[in-house]
């Protein structure tokens, strides 16, 4: 009995850290010039109008099981009254908790934004008594980098691919029910995850229940609202006038950018960058250390207003210590063009 609670100690030891990358990276702000934004072009993200953040904003839905992800951002756009909104990361139906909505042009993020960590809390059921001590060392060895094999019901390839799981943290086993939370990478299947656990463990398991607590830099703390929220939101605002529950709802954008590095970038830079062109080192006031070379970044103004998403071509030190030179090329633009005048 001693060596068992042992064993069991040790093993909970090794997966009690229950963070994603992104939320344990320490990042330094390198200030490069020391500027300030002109008052009187772009907004503070938190100022904007409802029709602002209507285009610009997202929406953290707490999905019910049953509707398509698909299905949940159509119901978004009709509430909203809006021509487009798109989700970012999809949950199968029979799945709940958190799913990012982008709205209108915020839309144009969700590539970054489905490249996140996720984390989900589930109900693995094993299909044989196993000892708690033998439970926690199965998780253990799925630890790190695993291989999978994307189940028969899948929106992808079925080829193998390599997925990282960053924690697994058993909450509580009750007979042959295990209740997890795991944090992974994005595109990893945590149903196929339970049943390679179950043939680790020499008895076949099979996921029960599975929700998603966190997802884009959002968790289930984060204004995480239902679809009736949503539309009684909106009611209140077209019939009222009251928008303090819809502001609650629709967050800008760049709350959703939480797991990106950024780069600030003057007043006088705009402009170029919202008809496409680079960014050059010149154009950047300050940046996050830790950027790397093929690093997606946002870039931001100083009033913190998302202009673009781009592919880092400089590490922040050579940044830091250049001149000249392309720092970043664009992705996706998504300030509209005017907002701040050239050689502002």
């Amino acid at each position: 009995m001693e060596f068992k609670e042992t064993k069991l100690n040790e093993n909970k030891k090794k997966i009690e850290d229950d963070s994603l990358p992104f939320e344990r990276e320490r990042f330094e702000i390198i200030e490069l010039k020391k500027a300030i934004s002109a008052k009187s072009f772009g907004t503070v993200p938190r100022d904007r109008t409802i029709d602002q953040l209507l285009t610009y904003g997202v929406v953290n839905i707490d999905k019910p099981a049953g509707p398509t992800s698909h299905q949940i951002s159509d119901f978004v756009k009709n509430i909203l009254h809006i021509d487009k909104a798109g989700h970012c990361g999809t949950l199968d139906p029979g799945v709940t908790g958190v799913l990012v909505v982008a709205l209108s042009k915020a839309t144009k993020v969700s590539r970054v934004t489905l490249k996140s960590g996720k984390e989900y809390v589930a109900v693995m059921k094993l299909h044989k008594d196993i000892e708690s001590h033998k439970i926690y060392q199965a998780c253990n060895e799925f630890l790190g980098n695993i291989t999978q094999m994307p189940p028969l019901k899948s929106a992808v390839k079925r080829v193998l691919r390599d997925r990282k799981v960053y924690y697994i943290k058993i909450l509580e086993i009750d007979n042959r029910n295990v209740l997890f939370k795991v944090g992974c990478q994005a595109g990893t299947y945590v149903r196929k995850l339970i049943h390679d656990i179950g043939q680790s463990l020499g008895c076949g398991a099979n996921m029960a229940q599975l929700r998603r607590t966190k997802a884009a830099g959002f968790n289930e703390d984060s204004n995480l609202v239902t679809l009736q929220d949503l539309e009684d939101a909106y009611y209140y605002y077209k019939s009222e006038g009251n928008e303090n529950f819809l502001r609650y709802c629709v967050q800008p954008i760049e709350n959703a950018l939480a797991h990106v590095k950024k780069l600030w970038i003057l007043d006088s830079a705009i402009d170029s960058i919202c008809h496409g062109a680079p960014l050059n080192v010149p154009g950047v006031a300050s940046l996050q250390s830790g950027i790397n070379e093929d690093d997606e970044v946002a870039i931001l103004s100083l009033k913190g207003e998302l202009v673009a998403i781009g592919i880092a071509k400089m590490t922040s030190e050579q940044i830091k210590d250049s001149k000249r030179g392309i720092c970043v090329k664009l992705l996706n633009v998504i300030m509209d063009i005017g907002t701040y005048p050239k050689n502002v």
